[in-house]
């Protein structure tokens, strides 16, 4: 087992093979994600018309890299939270109801045959019930 196997499955058994945001059972394909995000660095490559990871400095707080920093995620949460903090990806997802009534014709009519129930629940997250 090479290194970065045996820490990613130390990172997996933190949650018993469960997210640490949402608690869903962990597939092939799980991420890694930093709580406090590392933010990579990107600069527009104009030849190639995309952007692209700064090279001479990749990420904006490299401190952050370490196993204590790491969480399991599926990959969902994961692209969800991007770079956020935990506070503002908690926020983004209480919004989301907002936002499906907003922008969601499917949503407001599953939700008028009683489908969908709203809470004003707080997001707490699976290592938080930990």
């Amino acid at each position: 087992m090479t290194e970065k196997e045996r820490v990613r499955e130390i990172i997996f058994k933190k949650y018993n093979g469960r997210c640490a945001y949402c608690g869903c059972e962990l597939k092939a394909g799980w991420h890694v994600d930093e709580i406090e995000p590392i933010q990579r660095n990107h600069v527009y490559n104009k030849e190639k018309h995309r952007w692209e990871i700064n090279k001479e400095n990749p990420m904006l707080h490299p401190e952050r890299l370490n196993i204590n920093n790491q969480y399991p995620s599926c990959p969902s949460c994961n692209i969800n939270k991007h770079s956020m903090s935990l506070e503002g990806f908690r926020n983004a997802i209480y919004e989301f109801v907002k936002n499906l009534n907003q922008n969601s014709v499917q949503y407001k009519i599953a939700k008028r045959y009683g489908l969908i129930t709203e809470t004003e629940n707080a997001v707490v997250f699976y290592f938080e019930k930990q």
